[in-house]
């Protein structure tokens, strides 16, 4: 049996802290006409200096499990999101769990499975074909699926080139295979990814890195990315992959309401619904507000579509996105 897979609860959290251009123009050498024209991005938010990740992630989970009238305990499974967790271990997730208050014998089912994942920016899409897959075998689960990046943490201040990019957020999502709160049906996943492309954008602070106590940490530890290479990558494969998840279910583009690209670069965004044949009134940006926040650029903007009315639960979304590996995916949420 095929059983479905249904979001019933929503929720983002975003830092209050705004860095603006002119912020950045204080550490950098560049100007808001800069990285307005190559980027869009007029601010972004970071974290403030006592909070991690698994804050804005517990936050935004909180918000998700409040839509979906859903109990943190009743929660069976964790999943993060996240390029930038707190610690190598433990995990992101059995963070967030502790500040959810789960423990070994909080949960509905007598304990909760936690377990981080890091497919870079492409981690929400990810993360909904893995809980897609949880549903198969756990049809009774309830999934938290949490999308949480520090960004600002692993940053190069020094590198003008991919500093203004990024920004901290995290977004979150209930999912289960019950449709009495169903805001949307998760209708297809389609996830890729390759390999050979991995140097494109790097971040270190691996055991790759042979670092010793005492040791300086260079710019090897911090976010590079070879930006015109990763702008034809996306633009082709996110393109791609939306195309083929509407082919296999009989639909068009004209069948889509709402188009919410990876949040990274509004050139990106504006080309990839370009060559979709997309209008602007079917394709949502607010990365002039954020930045490239990973993994939580989708929800987040999930979350701001619906703020501002151009979403809603039943809309046909199209979501789509590229990351670090490189991967890429799309899914059809009904």
């Amino acid at each position: 049996m095929n059983h479905p897979c249904y979001i019933c609860g929503l929720g983002a959290f975003v830092p209050s802290r705004v860095v603006s251009n002119a912020d950045m123009e204080k550490l950098v050498e560049t100007s808001d006409e800069w990285i307005t024209t190559r980027t869009g991005i007029k601010e972004r938010h970071f974290l403030d200096d006592d909070a991690n990740a698994s804050d804005a992630g517990a936050s935004a989970a909180k918000a998700a499990l409040a839509e979906a009238g859903i109990a943190a305990e009743d929660v069976t499974h964790l999943l993060v999101a996240t390029c930038t967790p707190d610690h190598l271990s433990p995990s992101t997730a059995c963070v967030i769990a502790g500040k959810l208050g789960l423990s070994a014998s909080s949960g509905r089912m007598g304990s909760v499975m936690c377990m981080d994942f890091n497919a870079a920016c492409t981690g929400f899409v990810y993360g909904l074909d893995l809980a897609r897959s949880l549903l198969q075998i756990h049809p009774d689960a309830v999934i938290l699926l949490v999308a949480a990046e520090a960004l600002s943490r692993r940053t190069n201040f020094t590198d003008r080139s991919t500093c203004v990019l990024f920004g901290d957020a995290a977004g979150a999502v209930v999912i289960s295979s019950s449709a009495e709160k169903a805001l949307w049906e998760v209708k297809d996943v389609k996830c890729s990814s390759d390999g050979s492309l991995r140097d494109l954008i790097h971040i270190g602070g691996g055991t790759a890195e042979h670092i010793k106590v005492g040791d300086a940490i260079g710019p090897e530890w911090f976010v590079s990315m070879q930006g015109m290479a990763v702008f034809k990558q996306a633009v082709r494969h996110m393109s791609e992959e939306s195309q083929q998840v509407l082919d296999r279910n009989g639909l068009s583009f004209d069948d889509i309401d709402l188009f919410i690209p990876h949040q990274a670069n509004l050139r990106i965004i504006k080309a990839v619904g370009e060559r979709l044949g997309l209008g602007e009134d079917k394709v949502f940006a607010n990365v002039q507000h954020y930045g490239n926040t990973s993994a939580a650029t989708l929800p987040v903007a999930m979350f701001d579509a619906r703020r501002t009315g151009r979403l809603a639960p039943g809309m046909k979304l199209l979501l789509t996105s590229f990351g670090g590996g490189m991967t890429w995916g799309s899914a059809l949420l009904v």
